[in-house]
């Protein structure tokens, strides 16, 4: 215990207005601010996401984009998605014309272009992504674990919820601009998508292990800053893999550290077994813990009964089988109330929350769905917000309380659909992925 609170207290800090520090509740107060903050910028915007959609909201945002290059030719503007997910349609969608394409067919329309990356975190998605968050506007860093497009951003009236924060800090700004300049557009594995003459992944599959490898090893460079009684402390952290994730290590001894509370947000229940451990022996030292977790129906991979079903379809009755045994085998803990479980659901609106508060002084935003996925495979990042003299109790509990309002709190395990309960093309499945044992390798990498 002593060794966690020390490595926690004794990383490098960036100081932080609590004043400058702002808390966004809605999907289309996040849209409104992100477009009025590429409009009035002045200098720069690096914006950072699995992707940007070939859809309207998309559309929206790099039409956005292009105008403010061509009123501003001087701006420093750079997007950074994945490079497979942009070259690729939905997951079950039919093969269309790509994301990659619109930002080529963007690209020639403009005098001044707006450079898309892809960054490819893996020589194959299924095998690791660019999770990386945070949007850069000039001094400004608005952070969500959101992607962009329709239901992101709460187009034709359907949303996914997310957490959004704003935080102005030109140190906290300019750490993270260096680390996407320097660590990922600088890399020879990382090419503009828009170009026509792009190579395919084969031609640098050698660079793409050297980018990993050197993303391994990065980390965000700052001069750590003294945090006067008036400030929080905020550090970014970047992890990707298995070995030595700074990321993973602070996950781990932020919940061991917790000696009141712990509140946790997750999609996909499916901790990795360092979190999953740490929960464990919270609970057991009397630390009173909630989970907030989609309802099964609130999942972005959640296909109606309705709807023709598709095998990633699944998923989401995966996840809700680990939550119930999870529940199961802590039915007395949720009795007596020492752990809360939260089920979201509103309408037909999806669920995409990540983060950490623990004992209302430490609060991690977060892209990391907090699952073996992102434990080892997707390069991910953080803001840990240490906040030891209050100044952010009151948006903390403002946002809980925003993030609650659609949950139905689960008093036994039983209130969660057991196998025979799903529909039979669902039953079907998930008995033939368990009897394979498929189930096993399908937690290790979603």
């Amino acid at each position: 215990m002593i060794a966690n609170r020390y490595s926690l207290q004794h990383l490098p800090t960036i100081a932080q207005d609590p004043a400058q520090f702002e808390v966004l509740y809605a999907a289309q107060d996040f849209r409104t601010r992100l477009i009025q903050a590429i409009r009035e910028a002045s200098k720069r915007i690096y914006l950072v996401a699995l992707y940007l959609e070939d859809d309207e909201a998309g559309r929206e945002i790099l039409s956005e984009l292009y105008q403010a290059k061509q009123r501003n030719p001087g701006l420093d503007i750079n997007v950074c998605v994945d490079w497979h997910r942009a070259q690729r349609g939905l997951i079950g969608a039919e093969a269309s014309k790509t994301n990659a394409c619109m930002y080529k067919a963007f690209s020639e329309q403009y005098e001044h272009k707006v450079p898309v990356y892809g960054v490819p975190v893996r020589g194959r998605e299924v095998f690791g992504v660019l999770h990386l968050k945070g949007f850069i506007i000039d001094d400004t860093v608005i952070y969500s674990g959101a992607s962009l497009n329709n239901i992101y951003l709460n187009y034709n009236d359907k949303y996914r919820f997310d957490r959004y924060h704003m935080l102005t800090n030109p140190t906290l700004a300019d750490t993270m601009v260096s680390f996407v300049q320097e660590e990922m557009i600088a890399h020879p594995a990382v090419n503009v998508l828009s170009c026509p003459k792009k190579p395919d992944t084969k031609e640098i599959k050698t660079s793409i292990r050297q980018l990993r490898a050197s993303l391994a090893k990065a980390a965000y460079q700052f001069d750590s800053q003294e945090i006067s009684t008036e400030q929080v402390a905020v550090t970014p952290l970047v992890g990707v893999g298995k070995k030595r994730n700074r990321l993973n290590q602070s996950i781990n001894q932020l919940v061991a550290l917790a000696k009141d509370e712990i509140f946790i947000c997750t999609p996909y229940f499916n901790f990795p077994r360092s979190v999953a451990k740490e929960i464990k022996r919270a609970i057991k030292r009397g630390v009173k813990v909630t989970i907030v977790v989609g309802d099964k129906t609130a999942n972005d991979f959640y296909i109606a009964p309705e709807q023709e079903f598709k095998t990633i379809g699944g998923l989401p009755y995966l996840y809700e089988r680990n939550l119930r045994q999870f529940a199961k085998a802590n039915e007395a803990h949720i009795a007596s109330r020492q752990l809360s479980i939260h089920l979201w659901k509103h309408d037909a609106n999806s669920f995409h929350l990540k983060g950490i508060w623990v004992d209302k002084r430490y609060m991690l935003l977060t892209g990391n769905n907090l699952n073996p996925r992102a434990w080892k495979l997707d390069l991910e990042n953080a803001l840990l917000v240490q906040d030891h003299y209050d100044h952010l109790t009151e948006k903390f509990e403002h946002e809980v309380e925003n993030i609650l309002q659609n949950t139905q709190l689960i008093c036994t395990y039983k209130q969660l659909e057991k196998l025979e309960d799903y529909p039979e093309v669902v039953q079907k499945l998930m008995r033939k992925v368990t009897r394979v044992k498929a189930d096993r390798v399908l937690k290790q990498i979603l």
